[in-house]
């Protein structure tokens, strides 16, 4: 989005905008609302969005060690918090530079994937309850994106070395 309105910027430093980046530049301004109210949303509803996820976990996994049920409820808290700057920013490579890149490594190294799968099901849930279709549209990408990289990686890498 930023990189949006700066091509837009430096493009009217010598001559006045054309009607075409005049109508990219409300689309992004209206498109920047939507994600701002998204955020707002998000950040409001944050206590409530992870008290669903969390009494749903405590009653799937039992016999868990609380600490290592409440590290994945960190873990997501974290998640959903840059994933929804990016979405503010409508920028993928922020929310991956900033949070996925080292949150993979930890999910995996402390074998989290099948409780950290369980909570992104529920949080997209939650989500899902609270957002309007549009909404979700705006945040989906981010979410799949974390789902990719956090839960499904080790998962391919451990089927590669089976098949070998």
């Amino acid at each position: 989005m930023q990189k949006d309105f700066e091509t837009l910027f430096y493009e009217a430093e010598d001559h006045y905008l054309q009607s075409s980046d005049l109508v990219m530049l409300k689309n992004s301004v209206n498109s920047l609302k939507e994600r701002l109210a998204i955020y707002r949303l998000l950040r409001d509803q944050e206590i409530s969005i992870f008290q669903f996820v969390a009494d749903n976990l405590g009653e799937t996994f039992p016999d868990e060690d609380n600490q290592r049920l409440q590290k994945g409820l960190k873990h997501w808290i974290s998640v959903m918090r840059y994933a929804a700057m990016a979405m503010l920013l409508n920028n993928p490579d922020y929310f991956r530079h900033r949070i996925l890149e080292w949150l993979t490594d930890i999910v995996q190294a402390q074998d989290m994937v099948t409780i950290e799968t369980h909570i992104f099901e529920h949080l997209k849930q939650g989500l899902e309850e609270m957002l309007s279709s549009e909404q979700m549209q705006l945040l989906n990408p981010f979410l799949e994106q974390a789902k990719i990289t956090l839960l499904e990686t080790k998962s391919q890498s451990e089927t590669l070395m089976v098949g070998e």
